[in-house]
């Protein structure tokens, strides 16, 4: 029996975000309790937060945004789940070790699980966040051609303890001639290694021009 389950967090007041800059606030502009006809409520956040996709639009200029991806490129049929026992803040030899043995077999999107997802609701989440060694792109493209997606459960591919070497794997990730799209700060729990997914569903806000989204991330397994 296929068991559906969300990979994805609500956004509310209490979201982290990288560097711990940003909030996601909400507005009631009409309010029932207060005698208004209906409930109205405002947003105000920037786009990078909770969980999310970025952009090859956020760090280039000529870079696509949601326009350019149809709506078969967000479902993804063979997902390879990894998990990691990581200890050095930027992932790199041991995510490419564990690759090396396992046959590929047409994967489209990696998740990549390093257990900080269970310390989200502390500082450390965003300040001590785990990053990805812009190489890790290269063995992809090399090994994993059909990886469209790097999904993981850290607030960003950029450690927050070293923002310029993150800087250049956003570069790496997103550039526009084959990009891999960055899913960030997922919720993978209830996850594990060898789970068998039948599909994973990434449905992003469709914002016109824009360099991040909100997602939902739906993964649906087969029993």
């Amino acid at each position: 029996m296929n068991k559906t389950i969300f990979l994805s967090y609500l956004l509310d007041g209490n979201t982290p975000t990288y560097g711990n800059r940003n909030k996601f606030i909400t507005e009631k502009k009409s309010d029932i309790s207060k005698g208004d006809v209906a409930n109205d409520t405002s947003i105000s956040t920037t786009t990078h937060i909770g969980t999310h996709i970025d952009m090859p639009y956020h760090f280039y200029e000529d870079g696509q945004t949601i326009e350019d991806f149809d709506a078969d490129f967000w479902v993804f049929k063979k997902p390879l789940i990894v998990e990691l026992e990581q200890d050095d803040l930027i992932i790199n030899d041991k995510l490419i070790d564990k690759l090396k043995s396992i046959e590929n077999i047409g994967y489209d999107i990696l998740l990549v699980k390093t257990g900080i997802c269970y310390r989200r609701e502390a500082e450390v989440f965003w300040r001590e966040n785990y990053g990805f060694h812009p190489d890790i792109y290269d063995y992809l493209i090399e090994n994993f051609s059909n990886i469209r997606v790097l999904g993981f459960d850290s607030i960003s591919v950029s450690s927050f303890t070293n923002r310029i070497l993150g800087r250049e794997a956003h570069k790496r990730f997103l550039n526009p001639n084959n990009p891999i799209l960055l899913l960030e700060d997922l919720d993978l729990k209830n996850i594990y290694e060898n789970m068998d997914f039948e599909k994973i569903v990434v449905s992003p806000l469709r914002i016109a021009k824009c360099d991040g989204l909100p997602c939902t991330v739906i993964g649906i397994s087969n029993g």
